[in-house]
C-alpha cells in the first residue's frame, strides 16, 4: 500500500510538473516573439559588426554567422530546452497510465488538474 500511494504521488508530481513546463515555455514563447525583430531581413538577424559601415565588405560566409547570437536565439535554444523536457515527462506519464491501473490513471488526472490549475 504504501509503495502505492508514492508511486500515486510521483505520478501526480510528473504530471504537475508537465503542466509547469508547458506555462513556462509559453512564457518564454511570449518573450521570444517580443525580442523578435520588426522585420525578418537578414540584414535585421545579424547584428551589425562595429566600425564596418559597409555591409557590402567582407565574404557572404562570414556574414551568415554572426559571432554573437542574438537575443531572439537564445530564447529559442531555452524554448527547444523547455520542449525537449515536455516530451519526457510526458512519456514518462503517458506510460505510467498505460499500466492500466487505475489509481495511477487518476493520480495523472489529478495532478494535470492541479498543474494548470496552478
Amino acid at each position: 500500500p504504501a509503495g502505492m500511494v508514492l508511486s500515486v504521488l510521483v505520478i501526480l508530481l510528473l504530471s504537475v510538473l508537465y503542466e509547469a513546463v508547458k506555462m513556462g515555455k509559453a512564457v518564454l514563447l511570449r518573450r521570444a516573439l517580443l525580442a523578435l525583430p520588426r522585420s525578418l531581413s537578414q540584414e535585421a538577424l545579424t547584428e551589425p559588426q562595429e566600425g564596418n559601415s559597409d555591409p557590402a565588405q567582407g565574404s557572404p560566409s562570414l556574414m551568415a554567422f554572426p559571432i554573437s547570437f542574438p537575443r531572439w536565439f537564445w530564447f529559442h535554444v531555452g524554448q527547444t530546452l523547455f520542449h525537449v523536457v515536455q516530451v519526457v515527462l510526458g512519456y514518462m506519464v503517458m506510460l505510467a497510465v498505460m499500466s492500466y491501473n487505475a489509481w495511477i490513471f487518476l493520480g495523472a488526472i489529478a495532478g494535470s488538474t492541479l498543474g494548470y490549475f496552478v
